[in-house]
C-alpha cells in the first residue's frame, strides 16, 4: 500500500499556466498574444494532481470547465485552494458536474483568508444553510487548514502547506511528495525553505520580467529556484511577456516555462 509520505507515483498536469488575464490578453496585439504557437496560449493557473489513486485539484480557475474537458478529469476527490483571488476560485460553480457524477459532497481546503472570503463571496455554495434554488449549486464542504501544519486529504494523501507572501497577504503553497507548487507570491519566507528541501520538481510563480508588488519576476524566480535547489524547476503564472520558444532558449539548465497540458510525473 502506498504510504502518505509521497513515496508513490505522482502525476501533475498543468491545467493553466497563465496569469489573471490569460494569454492572449483581450485585444492585445503583441507578438505573444498573436502567436500561433499553442504553448503561448495560457489559461488561468491551476494544476491537477494524481497520486495514490486519488485526484486532487489545486485551485478552480475561471477556465476550469475548459480545462477539465481538455484534460479529461473524470473525478475530483479533494480541492486545495491557494488563496481566494478570482482567477483561482472563479470556476467553483463548475464543480457541481462532479457532484452529479460522483453523487457526493467534495471536500475543499483553504487557510483562514480563503475560508473567510469564500464564505462571504459565494454564500450559495459555502454559506451555512444556504443552497442554490433548484439544487444546482456545487456541493463543496470547506475545511480550514493552518499554514504551519501538514494535513491529509482523500483518505491519506499528505499535504505540506507553506506560507508565501502575496503582497501584504499570506497565500498557501503546497508540497505533495517531492513536487511543490508555489504560485502567486513575491516572497518566500524563511520558514518555508525547510519544507522545500529535497524536491524533484518545483513549480514556481514567475509573472513577468520587471518587478511586481505581488508576484515574482524572472530574476527573482531564478534566485529562489537556485536557493531551493530542486532537480527541475518550472515557471508558471506567466504573462504575455514570455514567448515560450524565445524565452526557453535563455533559461539555465533544468529550468523551463510551464505550458498548458504539460504533464510532470515522478
Amino acid at each position: 500500500m502506498a504510504q502518505p509520505n509521497g513515496s508513490s507515483k505522482i502525476r501533475v498536469t498543468i491545467l493553466g499556466s497563465g496569469t489573471s488575464t490569460g494569454v492572449p490578453m483581450i485585444h492585445c496585439s503583441c507578438a505573444v498574444c498573436t502567436s500561433t504557437d499553442p504553448k503561448d496560449n495560457r489559461l488561468r493557473a491551476s494544476i491537477w494532481i494524481e497520486t495514490e489513486g486519488k485526484s486532487l485539484l489545486v485551485d478552480a480557475s475561471p477556465d476550469f470547465r475548459q480545462q477539465a474537458l481538455r484534460a479529461r478529469i473524470a473525478r475530483i476527490d479533494a480541492i486545495l485552494f491557494t488563496h481566494p483571488h478570482f482567477d483561482h476560485i472563479g470556476g467553483v460553480d463548475e464543480l457541481r458536474s462532479y457532484n452529479f457524477i460522483q453523487k457526493e459532497v467534495i471536500p475543499a481546503y483553504g487557510h483562514d483568508w480563503t475560508v473567510r472570503d469564500l464564505t462571504a463571496r459565494v454564500p450559495y455554495i459555502f454559506g451555512k444553510g444556504m443552497t442554490g434554488e433548484g439544487g444546482g449549486a456545487a456541493q463543496i464542504e470547506l475545511h480550514q487548514f493552518s499554514l504551519d501544519q501538514e494535513f491529509f486529504v482523500a483518505a491519506g494523501v499528505k499535504i505540506i502547506p507553506m506560507p508565501l507572501d502575496h503582497g501584504s497577504r499570506k497565500v498557501a503553497g503546497f508540497r505533495v511528495g517531492d513536487i511543490a507548487y508555489l504560485t502567486d507570491c513575491n516572497h518566500i519566507p524563511p520558514e518555508s525553505f525547510k519544507r522545500l528541501e529535497g524536491l524533484d520538481v518545483l513549480i514556481l510563480d514567475c509573472l513577468r520580467f520587471s518587478k511586481h508588488e505581488t508576484h515574482l519576476s524572472l530574476e527573482a524566480s531564478l534566485e529562489y529556484s537556485t536557493k531551493i535547489g530542486a532537480k527541475r524547476t518550472i515557471f508558471t503564472h506567466l504573462s504575455h511577456d514570455f514567448g515560450f520558444n524565445s524565452v526557453s532558449r535563455t533559461l539555465p539548465k533544468n529550468h523551463e516555462l510551464a505550458y498548458d497540458q504539460l504533464i510532470v510525473t515522478i
